[in-house]
């Protein structure tokens, strides 16, 4: 019997039309002979929508026309089971509902990456593709990321962050910032990915445009020196927080000071997006072997420290200048799942996804032997004394 997989794209994101492009990618490529999969689509609304049209990269020329053609859905837990019903409901009508066995998001950016989408799977008891909640949350927000990692050894630049509370003094942000940093300094939202927000400024009049712009995606930002002379390389690990292993590592290509949106996305689109895996590089990046092992060592490490699951890009920064190496950030749902960083080690794109799918099911069955809850029979003891009793006791 094929296991039922919901896979998830969308969502109320800045990177809501990249989420489409990886959810399709992946739905093309997973194993039809052993998964029974159901594309659902969120819509910037945070609406869930199913039909044939919803796996249809084409269908997305025109939204409205692909939800009229669509069905929308809730999806509900119920005896033990989670279900897509359809909804509104109707009435004297038994809704049309179908039975997933797991879900596997595949979305980018705040409001589903973050730990928000994955807290809602979690609460509804559906096994999951990816991070959990805590992991999820932390890979997103640049800031706890960088201090955990730091904590463990890991180098990271130095940073400064700024909230909108802040903003109304710009002055005084800038005068932090000149007094930790030497220009160059990137600018970026505390907690985006794919590039959104994020700019090198080069003197004060770059610095403010900079941050006009960064708290437009964001209400904090974080800010560090940027490293002009970089090579930017990239690897991924797949696992979990006790077994992981690293991919081959890469060099994406870039148009200006820092890898861009356009770069990830727009340059090498036409003919329609292939999500990050149009983006120019070089597999495998040149390193010598010591440097090679040492950002494939340092990745798995920060993967698991991170308590992460699944699949996960993670990029380093190389200062041409000192030699010196340093983690930038974690991608826990990374563009395209990362597939082309899998296939020159002897892992392609089919594999990778059955793989992540058998993760989700043995995090799942790990949980099972934990206990969450257990009977006091509180609530009916004599001496429990209402409301006022209750707090005296406490």
């Amino acid at each position: 019997m094929k296991i039922k997989v919901a896979v998830m794209f969308g969502g109320k994101s800045v990177e809501h039309e990249v989420s489409v492009i990886s959810g399709i990618q992946a739905i093309a490529n997973m194993d039809k002979d052993k998964y029974d999969i159901i594309p659902v689509y969120i819509t910037k609304q945070n609406e869930m929508y199913i039909g044939d049209a919803v796996g249809d990269i084409e269908a997305y020329k025109n939204i409205d026309n692909l939800l009229k053609n669509s069905r929308r859905v809730i999806m509900v837990s119920d005896k033990g089971q989670v279900k897509l019903i359809s909804y509104p409901m109707k009435l004297f009508k038994k809704p049309e509902e179908i039975i997933i066995d797991v879900a596997f998001p595949i979305v980018h950016g705040t409001n589903v990456e973050d730990g928000t989408l994955q807290g809602y799977l979690k609460t509804l008891g559906i096994p999951f593709v990816g991070c959990d909640v805590t992991a999820s949350a932390i890979g997103m927000d640049k800031y706890y990321m960088k201090a955990i990692l730091k904590d463990c050894g890991i180098p990271v630049l130095d940073c400064l962050t700024f909230t909108t509370g802040d903003y109304k003094n710009i002055d005084k942000i800038i005068e932090d910032i000149e007094n930790a940093f030497s220009y160059p300094v990137i600018v970026k939202p505390v907690n985006l990915g794919s590039s959104v927000g994020i700019k090198m400024a080069n003197n004060k009049d770059e610095l403010i445009s900079a941050i006009d712009d960064a708290f437009l995606y964001a209400n904090k930002i974080l800010v560090e020196h940027g490293i002009k002379n970089l090579r930017e390389i990239n690897c991924a690990v797949l696992g979990d927080f006790n077994e992981a292993i690293a991919s081959e590592c890469e060099e994406p290509l870039r148009n200006s000071d820092i890898l861009s949106y356009e770069d990830k996305y727009l340059s090498n689109a036409k003919g329609g997006s292939k999500g990050m895996a149009s983006v120019s590089r070089k597999i495998p990046a040149e390193l010598s072997e010591e440097m090679r092992e040492k950002i494939r060592s340092m990745a798995v490490k920060a993967f698991k420290h991170l308590g992460c699951n699944g699949v996960a890009r993670i990029d380093f920064i190389i200062d041409k200048d000192t030699g010196n190496l340093y983690f930038n950030e974690i991608n826990t749902i990374p563009g395209s799942l990362a597939f082309y960083l899998w296939e020159p080690v002897g892992i392609p794109y089919k594999e990778l996804l059955s793989r992540l799918i058998e993760l989700a099911l043995k995090r799942k069955r790990e949980e099972e032997n934990i206990t969450f809850s257990f009977d006091t029979n509180i609530l009916n003891m004599s001496s429990f004394g209402g409301l006022k009793g209750a707090k005296n006791g406490k």
